[in-house]
């Protein structure tokens, strides 16, 4: 009953500690009980392989439940499987280092703890299964003054800094229980809260004396505020493009350079990306062009482009079998100006199961098409290698980041080295309803401004719609539910900052360290510890 509790414990405290409604501070002890009851059992004689992995597994169910459980809103399919196989991974992860620890020094085993869960972090960003929400570094999302340092690291920094305070602290308490030492005990936290205080005072001291860098440019970010669930696919393409127009003609200016719509605004009949410049849609966008020669619309759209040559064919790529023919779907962003279409950027980093199924090879043959509609089709996307940056009529250069792209920090830094000036998210939040979701994307999307120092505009279906600055700072914002239209002035920078340049290289170095260990420790026997 005790263990039961200490692992029910983590899962709360880590729960606790989320955004947006949490309180940080309690990640820095979130792991201590769940360390102690893998400690407890790992020095009795008895087998405890299997419990070690049944505790730590609820221990992440909990965490996992409390944290994400909204995705049920979406689909429930898609709930249980992302908290279910999520929480797997993770008892996976902390079960290899049980293995480890039997087998090697504290020292080494405490090493191997932080760096294998790192190395797990990294991993989680870039397989089939991707679904990096709960990396640890995100936790600090509303307390963006404790981590302006995430311009040097990324938020693998903020999960080395969890994970080295909480294994400090862990062994400092196993010491004190085992010796009832107070004094020794009360100077080890004593010299482990300088851990968290320094950085906090370093990030603090940046956070003061940074300076915005940049060209002003005015912006709008629209937020039609349209169902998904009961509006968006019954209203017609031209029912939207004439709602956009009210909202911008409410808020542009002769100074306004970019236009923002949401994610996939366009949707109705898909047209083939070699029809939209010469859509109904793009005439109609038009009108407020030549009015506004200066504005560009970056604006949300579902497409697809037939795959006429089958070399070209990928694994992307879906089949029409009603009229035999091959075709790439793209969830898509394009730049309007009054010269036309200035290009394209397909998303490129996919929701699983709803817009990407994995190893389909493997399941689409037992699950059949279980993805939810959430663009138009029901079909698997296609992305692109290299993300695209689209050039305003003043060379203005934009990041077109759609929707669940803004979580993936390495990977926004893409478009920055292509030479993005600020980051412009188009996304459609209104699936998860008014819960955590909407709100956690808002929130790391904050991350993402201090990561590159660049500035933010967001347009979000129902919201919520911002402007987010280089220090990740929300500076203006419209609430959840409601449709209107945000103008703000941001700054366009080329600035390139240490994490632009060198991305995840803790998480890069944590991996080769932790199989370095791993591998290591299967050779050995069991350590005295």
């Amino acid at each position: 009953m005790k263990h039961l509790f200490l692992v029910l414990l983590t899962g709360l405290l880590m729960a606790i500690a989320w955004p947006t409604y949490g309180c940080s501070l309690f990640i820095f002890i979130a792991w201590i009980p769940l360390l102690l009851v893998e400690a407890q059992l790992r020095n009795t004689q008895k087998p405890c392989k299997g419990k070690v992995f049944l505790l730590s597994c609820l221990s992440f169910l909990v965490w996992n439940t409390l944290t994400t459980w909204w995705i049920w809103n979406s689909t429930i399919v898609g709930a249980l499987f992302a908290i279910l196989v999520n929480s797997l991974l993770m008892s996976i992860v902390f079960f290899a280092y049980h293995l480890v620890a039997k087998r090697n020094t504290t020292k080494i085993s405490s090493i191997f703890f932080i760096v294998i869960w790192i190395a797990f972090e990294k991993f989680h960003h870039h397989w089939d299964f991707s679904w990096p929400w709960l990396s640890l570094g995100n936790v600090f999302s509303e307390n963006i003054r404790w981590i302006q340092w995430y311009e040097y690291t990324g938020i693998f920094g903020g999960s080395l800094w969890v994970l080295v305070v909480n294994i400090l602290l862990f062994h400092s308490l196993r010491i004190f229980l085992a010796t009832k030492d107070k004094r020794l005990f009360y100077k080890r936290i004593g010299g482990i809260s300088l851990l968290v205080i320094i950085p906090i005072g370093f990030s603090l001291g940046l956070y003061s004396f940074y300076k915005e860098e940049g060209k002003p440019i005015e912006v709008v970010a629209l937020q039609p505020n349209i169902d998904p669930y009961r509006e968006k696919y019954s209203l017609s393409n031209e029912e939207t493009i004439r709602l956009l127009l009210k909202l911008a003609e409410e808020s542009v200016t002769d100074n306004t350079h970019f236009v923002l719509t949401p994610e996939t605004v366009i949707s109705e009949g898909v047209y083939q990306l070699e029809e939209i410049s010469h859509s109904q849609e793009v005439t109609s966008l038009h009108a407020l062009l030549e009015k506004y020669p200066q504005l560009n619309w970056l604006v949300g759209i579902s497409i697809y482009q037939v795959v006429r040559d089958k070399s070209k064919i990928g694994a992307q790529s879906n089949y029409n079998p009603l009229q035999n023919y091959w075709f790439n779907d793209y969830n898509s962003a394009f730049l309007l100006n009054s010269f036309g279409i200035m290009g394209y950027h397909h998303k490129s980093k996919l929701v699983v199961g709803v817009e990407h199924m994995p190893l389909q090879g493997i399941l689409r043959p037992i699950l059949g098409d279980i993805m939810i509609d959430l663009g138009g089709t029901i079909a698997v996307k296609t992305t692109q290698e290299i993300p695209s940056v689209l050039s305003s009529l003043s060379d203005e250069k934009v990041a077109p980041v759609i929707c669940y792209e803004s979580i993936y920090g390495e990977y926004v830094t893409q478009y920055v080295r292509e030479g993005a000036q600020f980051l412009g998210i188009l996304t459609n939040d209104a699936w998860w309803g008014d819960t955590q979701g909407h709100k956690q994307l808002l929130s790391y999307t904050r991350l993402r401004a201090i990561e590159t120092r660049k500035s933010i505009a967001r347009s979000a279906n129902t919201g919520i719609s911002a402007f987010i600055n280089q220090r990740g700072e929300v500076i203006s914002s419209l609430d959840y539910g409601k449709a209107g239209a945000l103008r703000g002035t941001i700054l366009a920078n080329d600035k390139k900052t240490f994490y632009v340049r060198y991305g995840d290289y803790i998480a890069r170095l944590s991996a080769f360290i932790g199989i370095g260990i791993l591998l290591t420790s299967l050779l050995k026997k069991r350590s005295e510890v």
